[in-house]
């Protein structure tokens, strides 16, 4: 009996990457992911270049994310930091999202829109333009060293180092005016972080996009250990229907013939021939006739190879497509598969999408109906409260406006519900002090002000009080803050 040691022995725990070159195919998902390929890369390094014009006093791109005044912009919505539950809510929608996508189709993320995917895509099309498809990569691959290969290695991690640095470049003007930026860039002139992300941006993506592939799908990304949480048996995915295409048979032979058939039912052969396109298609190198794997990023190549070969031997196609478990079992048994509409319908998907619905209705009209403004107040401690000559006690408060729109504004900041109290500014003095005085604020920006307030000497029973300050603008947009007034213990005390 072979001892445990002997097995370890035997069965080595890593093995040596097997290198993918997945076989250029056509077909309706091929030409999908080139559309989805566009759009996300055209998305990608155009959108910093979108100018929307926001008035005079707010930066013009499209898409910002301003960090030296802590704002994001994004078309006609500006985010402050006080309102970063915005960006909360939007990645829980993103990721309720992703849910709502994979209980329908499996990894259709994966296989399509993730950014690993597109940029993992376009550098396997580089390297198929330079060296070849894959039997002539596999060629080059073997081949000595030659003037001819290491040329075709200049070229291919040239054109993907380029691709890289293209990639980091785009990244960092979503941070700041992309044109500017850009002629900084050319002059030597940029901040050092810009190139320093640019440098570790182009590592990154030339690293993962074009050296390591699809090991990062299958061993880095943590999405296909969770996926299985949120798939069921009405979820699609790619499948290999076995029921149909086994057992092999290894060449074009293939028995119609009923009566030989009921004579022998072994001489049965199924549909699939054994031709290997499928695995030759796919990006993760994975054989998916073996059934449902982690590799697989359900990318649809793989269909559009066996369906070239099926045509070609004048079979049926979609002898690997998208199927669910339901739909797999109900044609094993001959049954109807369930409606396309009514698998979609079903309490997981209506679920996810109630709330990644009710979220965003739920932002949007808190987006359509938030104030345009913000006020803070903090009470001074050092001293709490001053004796003035007349007997009455001040307290000072830092007060800060915020004007979160793009023009100057005038607030009204008045005291409420504190009797006989008055305000003024340190930019003002008490023989001009009232109820109220008038702040102005640049726009888009954030004012501080300090106000001190005077109210006359209490009992015990009124040491402190609460009281409010509203700030209001000519529209008629306020907001209110409670802060609190100290007055000495008893009457006559010092501080």
């Amino acid at each position: 009996m072979a001892s445990p040691n002997d097995l370890i022995d035997q069965e080595p725990f890593f093995t040596a990457r097997r290198k993918v070159f997945p076989k250029a195919v056509h077909g309706p998902f091929r030409r999908l992911k080139w559309v989805i390929m566009a759009a996300t890369l055209a998305v990608y390094y155009i959108t910093p270049w979108l100018r929307w014009d926001r008035g005079p006093y707010a930066p013009d791109q499209a898409a910002l994310v301003d960090i030296a005044h802590r704002r994001f912009y994004l078309f006609s919505i500006e985010i402050w930091p006080n309102e970063f539950y915005y960006v909360a809510g939007m990645l829980i929608m993103a990721g309720i999202g992703l849910f709502l996508v994979t209980s329908a189709v499996g990894r259709a993320w994966c296989g399509y829109a993730c950014p690993q995917t597109v940029w993992t895509d376009l550098f396997v099309h580089v390297e198929r333009l330079i060296d070849g498809d894959r039997n002539a990569q596999f060629r080059l691959l073997k081949a000595p060293w030659g003037p001819g290969k290491v040329a075709r290695r200049i070229a291919k991690h040239g054109i993907w180092l380029i691709i890289a640095a293209m990639t980091g470049g785009a990244w960092i003007f979503y941070f700041a005016d992309a044109p500017t930026l850009a002629r900084q860039l050319a002059s030597g002139t940029a901040p050092f972080v810009a190139y320093a992300t640019i440098g570790v941006l182009t590592f990154t993506t030339y690293t993962l996009g074009g050296l390591m592939r699809e090991q990062v799908c299958i061993y880095m990304c943590p999405w296909p250990r969770i996926q299985a949480a949120l798939m069921d048996e009405q979820s699609l995915a790619v499948t290999y229907k076995a029921w149909r295409g086994e057992p092999r048979s290894r060449g074009l032979k293939r028995t119609h013939d009923l009566a030989e058939l009921a004579a022998d039912p072994a001489a049965r052969v199924g549909d699939c021939i054994d031709c290997n396109a499928c695995v030759a298609a796919c990006p993760t190198g994975i054989d998916i006739r073996e059934g449902p794997q982690i590799g697989c990023i359900t990318c649809g190549l793989c269909i559009d190879a066996c369906d070239e070969m099926m045509a070609k031997v004048d079979r049926p196609l979609r002898l690997i497509g998208y199927s669910s478990a339901a739909d797999e079992k109900a044609a094993r048994e001959g049954r109807t598969p369930t409606p396309p509409l009514k698998r979609l319908l079903r309490p997981r998907t209506i679920a996810y999408s109630l709330v990644w619905g009710g979220i965003g209705l739920g932002m949007l009209f808190v987006l359509g109906n938030r104030a345009r403004l913000d006020l803070s107040v903090a009470q001074g401690r050092n001293p709490g409260w001053v004796r003035l000559s007349d007997g009455a006690i001040r307290n000072s408060y830092t007060v800060k406006i915020r004007n979160m729109e793009t023009r100057p504004r005038d607030f009204t900041i008045a005291i409420g519900a504190l009797p006989q109290a008055v305000l003024w500014s340190d930019a003002g003095n008490r023989d001009a002090a009232g109820r109220s005085i008038v702040v102005h604020v640049a726009p888009d920006q954030v004012a501080a002000v300090q106000l001190f307030v005077a109210a006359p000497v209490a009992g015990p029973e009124q040491a402190r009080i609460d009281f409010r300050l509203t700030a209001r603008d000519a529209e008629g947009g306020q907001v209110v803050r409670t802060s609190r007034f100290d007055r000495p213990d008893e009457q006559g005390d010092d501080e």
